[in-house]
């Protein structure tokens, strides 16, 4: 059970990094498109696993 506490902490942590890298990309004067796109598809796909895990 530890191990999987530490991984949904790591998750938790990777899902708060995304956030500021969408944040910071859509701050920018000419922000990347492709790039917020890909940042939100990976924020998407860790929520999910958060949640998965979660629901245990």
């Amino acid at each position: 059970m530890e191990k999987l506490e530490k991984h949904l902490t790591a998750l938790k942590a990777k899902h708060a990094e995304l956030d500021v890298k969408l944040l910071e990309e859509e701050a920018r004067p000419l922000p990347d498109t492709l790039k917020i796109q890909e940042l939100k598809k990976q924020k998407l796909a860790v929520k999910q696993e958060i949640e998965k895990i979660e629901k245990k």
